[in-house]
């Protein structure tokens, strides 16, 4: 059977720049191993799967599949996966808000300009064993002192947040990737000088689930957000660089009004086909 296909860059509106996303329509009757096998043999970051909701509140209901397996909520999945609904004739059932269900549940996504941005789900902090930090540190060759503080942050994916002394710091690291595939997903950030156009620089390491760099992440993104803005480390609204080392531009843009924490950015098609498997 074909299925409708699209391939959308986020976090971009310039393609090739952004994070790629495999979207496969009208998913319904694949098996969960089908998913995890086309996700795995897309290559990318992820891959997702559109379906009609089990939730009478919801517009649609996504899976999203890495090479690795299936996650309960992912940020770029969540705004490629709307992008390609609502370009496909997706019609939210309230207007002005599109709601997604997931393995988190619902997600709200708004229109913010010729962007769309999600509402960040929940966000669950813990403190990190210095005895898995300091081979997470080794393994990034980053060396202690320029560590300001660590926390786990949990909102679906499981990411060891770090927060360096600046963006440098962060663009300067060359990972082991080995050694980091059997210590955790951890995400760096590091703020730029005043007056640069993006407040942070972001780096995602995730070899564990198969994605030894990811170009641009939503998830952790909005982690990191609500972790930095909680503990008066960033302003209620920043823009954030994700992707230069793995030849990208991704932009992620941060609002917090409210109690909401919105995460957003551009997304544009660039393949559109059908996928027979």
């Amino acid at each position: 059977m074909n299925r409708a296909f699209t391939q959308v860059d986020v976090f971009t509106d310039t393609p090739l720049l952004g994070n790629p996303l495999a979207v496969v329509h009208d998913a319904q009757g694949l098996s969960d191993a089908q998913m995890q096998a086309f996700a795995r043999w897309t290559s990318l970051s992820e891959a997702s799967f559109l379906l009609p909701p089990t939730d009478p509140a919801a517009d649609y209901r996504v899976r999203i599949f890495t090479p690795g397996g299936e996650l309960p909520f992912a940020g770029h999945p969540t705004l490629g996966s709307c992008h390609a609904w609502l370009q496909a004739g997706g019609v939210a059932r309230n207007a002005g808000e599109v709601v997604q269900q997931c393995g988190v549940g619902r997600v709200r996504l708004r229109r913010d300009g010729a962007r769309l941005a999600f509402a960040a789900p929940p966000l669950r902090v813990a403190d990190v064993d210095d005895a898995l930090l300091a081979p997470v540190l080794a393994a990034l060759g980053v060396s202690r002192s320029k560590l300001i503080t660590a926390q786990w942050l949990d909102n679906g994916p499981r990411w060891l947040g770090l927060l360096l002394d600046d963006a440098a710091t962060v663009l300067a690291i060359e990972p082991d990737h080995v050694a980091l595939k059997g210590l955790a997903k951890v995400g760096v950030v590091g703020p730029h000088a005043a007056g640069a156009p993006c407040q942070f620089q972001v780096r995602a390491f995730a070899a564990s689930i198969g994605v030894p760099e990811d170009p641009v992440t939503g998830s952790l993104n909005a982690g990191l957000a609500q972790w930095l803005i909680g503990r008066g480390a960033a302003p209620a609204c920043y823009v954030a660089a994700q992707g230069a080392r793995v030849g990208r531009a991704g932009r992620v843009h941060i609002a917090h009004e409210g109690a909401t924490l919105w995460v957003g950015g551009a997304s544009v098609s660039v393949v559109r086909g059908e996928v027979g498997f």
